[in-house]
């Protein structure tokens, strides 16, 4: 039997990950930004996709490292990694 996660810890899935995505789409959006769910891969990596100002910005390796994949990370702890998807 597995101990229940601690409230403050959420589970890895598509409603929880939008819900940390929300969190920190209005920084992304002040600079013209923003970031869309693409989905949970195996061994708890989260892909996404970085639009609009994100999207070729020679920053956008930090944004989605330090700020997308720490907010995850510290809000669901099976969150492993972030990748971005191009189309």
């Amino acid at each position: 039997m597995t101990d229940p996660l601690p409230e403050f810890m959420k589970e890895l899935n598509k409603e929880n990950v939008e819900q940390v995505l929300a969190g920190v789409r209005p920084f992304l959006q002040m600079d013209g930004g923003d970031v869309e769910f693409i989905g949970i891969l195996e061994g708890g990596i989260v892909t996404v996709k970085l639009l609009g100002n994100c999207n070729g910005c020679p920053l956008s390796l930090m944004t989605l490292r330090a700020g997308i994949e720490r907010a995850l990370m510290n809000e669901i702890p099976t969150v492993k990694r972030i990748e971005a998807v191009q189309d």
